[in-house]
């Protein structure tokens, strides 16, 4: 692994603090590489490079756009669900929810503590298809022990942005 000097903290493999770039990009990727080197003092080409350092060195994996799905007319659905599953001798936890993270359904797939193991979240196109790969495939892996399936019925915040800022201008009232 690569170790870049321009990013202080960036041990073996761990970065011990996120840089201002990488924060920047995380709170909006569609910044252009002038104005990153503009807000950070540097130039285009270093911007440029350390971008692509991070890449290669997979800091920086995607980049999405939070998209207001009510607006679109999305008629789809998203699903929660929380996984039990007995871990294996060998792979633990990891085997079983790298299994469950290849499906195309699966948005995103999370090691938990508390009462279940993983938590998956779903997309379907109806809630008969989330209950269908539900009990086709997740409860049908060797390993899986239980699932409780929860739909998500309005988003108001997704990613740190608030699907409705003009809704979310009010203060709560403060009471005694």
């Amino acid at each position: 692994m690569v170790c870049f000097s321009f990013a202080p903290g960036l041990e073996e493999g761990k970065p011990q603090v996120m840089d201002a770039l990488l924060k920047l990009l995380r709170d909006n990727a569609a910044l252009e590489p002038a104005q990153l080197a503009s807000m950070l003092n540097l130039t285009e080409a270093e911007v440029a490079e350390r971008i692509r350092g991070y890449e290669q060195d997979r800091v920086i994996l995607a980049y999405q756009a939070v998209l207001n799905e009510e607006k679109l007319g999305a008629d789809g659905v998203r699903a929660v669900i929380e996984v039990k599953i007995t871990p294996e001798r060998e792979g633990g936890f990891d085997r079983i929810a790298e299994r469950i993270a290849k499906y195309s359904e699966v948005r995103s797939c999370y090691l938990m503590s508390g009462a279940y193991d993983l938590l998956v979240i779903v997309d379907g196109d109806s809630l008969r298809d989330v209950a269908m790969f539900v009990a086709q495939r997740l409860a049908t892996i060797h390993g899986v022990l239980s699932t409780a399936t929860h739909f998500m019925l309005r988003p108001y915040k997704e990613q740190g942005v608030l699907m409705r800022p003009e809704a979310g201008e009010e203060r709560l009232a403060v009471s005694p």
